[in-house]
């Protein structure tokens, strides 16, 4: 992973976190949310806390602690220690095993940084609206909005093949997208978010009509091969990600030829900074 980290701040509660640029995901410090959960402020205490827990956790065979990893974080005298870490999600079933009367600002807390969607998990359509209205205060076109949509469906649809065919999610997910997208764009998503000059931001929210449409193309044609060939695990699913790649590059190099427009655009959604301006 590489070191990305930051604070939150919960009330008067610090929350150290690190984001994975190759997964896109924020992982925070159990014990700093424990401490907050508890309203602890000793950071003894909330380790023997949380240590007390985990150990419970354990016996109950509860998948949050198996799905705590450990990251080095920095500590209040400066140097790094190897800390449990969680994502939100695993977070949100960490909380429902804290009796605390901080459980909900800190769920409401998450919300407003952007990182818990507590409702979209029993009711999928309030994603689906939420990210429709945030699109279009954006800016986007219907047009646009509809094929974000569409795609993400069809990467759902991949995803959930994975899933079934014993691909770990996380890295093993990223390694598969990043050989999708580097068969089909001749860019790695790093570098596709380079050049459009993004840093945390979710490429696909600020890639161009045909950007997603050729995305599309490629994580369904992967899709199709995997089932066709019934791949299994990382290493077969490679095979097909690369295939489904070159069918959407093959597809795109025509249309440009055609065109004589590049489909890949350093083109992005980002706010200019008028617009900040005027936000202000």
């Amino acid at each position: 992973m590489k070191n990305n980290t930051s604070l939150a701040i919960f009330e008067a509660h610090k929350i150290r976190r690190h984001f994975n640029e190759k997964t896109e995901t924020w992982y925070f410090s159990v014990i700093d949310i424990v401490a907050a959960l508890t309203e602890q402020t000793d950071f003894k205490k909330a380790q023997s806390y949380w240590t007390t827990l985990k150990n419970r956790l354990k016996n109950e065979r509860s998948e949050v602690v198996t799905k705590c990893d450990k990251l080095k974080l920095q500590s209040a005298d400066g140097k790094f220690y190897k800390t449990d870490v969680a994502d939100v999600e695993t977070i949100l079933r960490l909380i429902q095993s804290v009796p605390s009367k901080k459980a909900e600002p800190i769920k409401l807390w998450l919300a407003k940084v952007g990182y818990e969607r507590m409702q979209e998990m029993t009711d999928p359509e309030i994603a689906l609206n939420r990210s429709r209205a945030y699109w279009q205060k954006q800016g986007r076109s219907e047009k646009w909005i509809q094929q974000r949509m569409m795609g993400q469906e069809t990467r759902n649809k991949l995803t959930d093949y994975w899933s079934k065919s014993g691909v770990k999610r996380g890295e093993e997910f990223a390694i598969l997208t990043n050989i999708i997208h580097q068969e089909w764009s001749d860019l790695s998503i790093k570098a596709h978010k380079k050049l459009k000059r993004l840093k945390t931001q979710n490429l696909r929210d600020h890639m161009s009509e045909e950007e997603l449409i050729f995305t599309a193309l490629a994580e369904l044609s992967t899709r199709r091969i995997a089932e066709t060939d019934k791949a299994q695990g990382l290493e077969e699913n490679k095979i097909p990600a690369k295939k489904g790649g070159r069918i959407a590059k093959d597809a795109r190099k025509a249309l440009e030829e055609k065109t004589g427009k590049s489909v890949i655009t350093k083109t992005n959604y980002l706010p200019n900074k008028k617009s900040i301006k005027k936000l202000k």
